[in-house]
């Protein structure tokens, strides 16, 4: 279903993706590291859903499609690191900046750091271009809001 967007995210020189594209992909990005703990919980994929509100100004019911698509991609997508690697290039820098907050977002949803949601956060940080100070930095911010 999401063969062409995953050709295209892991193409040699892979190019701007079209909005819809990048949305999903980037939500795809937020399932992958909820799931990350072993537990994919009805808060992790409430705060996915809201996410997709805010950020998309979409529907409650088009926050539930874009998550349902994004955890399908996110069942066929490669290894993360090449996933990653491949949403950094076809992504705008200050979109995943923003995509950085959102899956802090996302890990404290629960309440809990867990450790390899951690591990997992700073490896998605750093191979999105973002240095470990910006990410702590958008923890912050995250957990001042909650």
């Amino acid at each position: 279903m999401f063969a062409d967007l995953l050709k295209r995210l892991t193409a040699p020189a892979p190019e701007t993706l079209p909005d819809t594209d990048a949305r999903l992909a980037l939500t795809a990005l937020l399932v992958r590291v909820a799931r990350s703990d072993g537990e994919y919980d009805h808060d992790e994929r409430a705060r996915i859903d809201r996410i997709a509100r805010t950020r998309y100004g979409l529907t409650e019911d088009d926050a539930n499609r874009l998550r349902a698509d994004a955890e399908a991609l996110e069942s066929e997508a490669p290894d993360t690191v090449r996933f990653t690697r491949a949403i950094k290039d076809a992504v705008p820098y200050e979109q995943r900046m923003g995509v950085i907050e959102a899956l802090w977002s996302v890990v404290l949803a629960d309440g809990v750091r867990d450790p390899e949601e951690d591990s997992l956060l700073r490896l998605v940080s750093n191979m999105l271009g973002i240095t470990d100070r910006d990410s702590a930095m958008a923890r912050q911010r995250v957990e001042a809001k909650e």
